[in-house]
């Protein structure tokens, strides 16, 4: 059976600096579209410099949570990219370990700040 032109796999993180607020839950609402907006401006470049640029597709955000304190949000994404053979396959601990260096370390992503343990990848 011929492979899926495209396989996804979830990003997840949490956001330290983004209180999580009612709106946050409703996809259609103004503050979870920009915010979601943002997001992808900041993750899209990421992965554009990482080992999976040939084949990166992008990545939208699904969902916003509220995280364990007050001024915390966390975010789950599916980000897409093409079956390749030319990618073996999709290494996501390689993928953790580039996002995680090009977040310093977990720590930023643009005028956000992350949870240095939230960072999950899943292959």
């Amino acid at each position: 059976a011929p492979s899926p032109a495209s396989r996804h796999f979830m990003l997840n993180f949490t956001l330290t600096n983004l209180p999580y607020t009612a709106d946050l839950d409703a996809p259609t609402s103004r503050k979870f579209i920009s915010t979601a907006k943002v997001l992808s401006h900041y993750i899209d470049p990421l992965f554009k410099r990482s080992s999976i640029n040939s084949v990166y597709t992008g990545c939208k955000v699904i969902r916003f949570r509220p995280g364990r304190n007050r001024d915390d949000t966390g975010v789950d994404a599916v980000c897409n990219y093409k079956n390749n053979i030319s990618l073996a396959r999709f290494d996501r601990e390689k993928v953790y370990h580039e996002l995680s260096n090009m977040t310093n370390g977990v720590t930023k992503l643009g005028h956000y700040t992350l949870d240095k343990n939230s960072l999950y990848v899943d292959g």
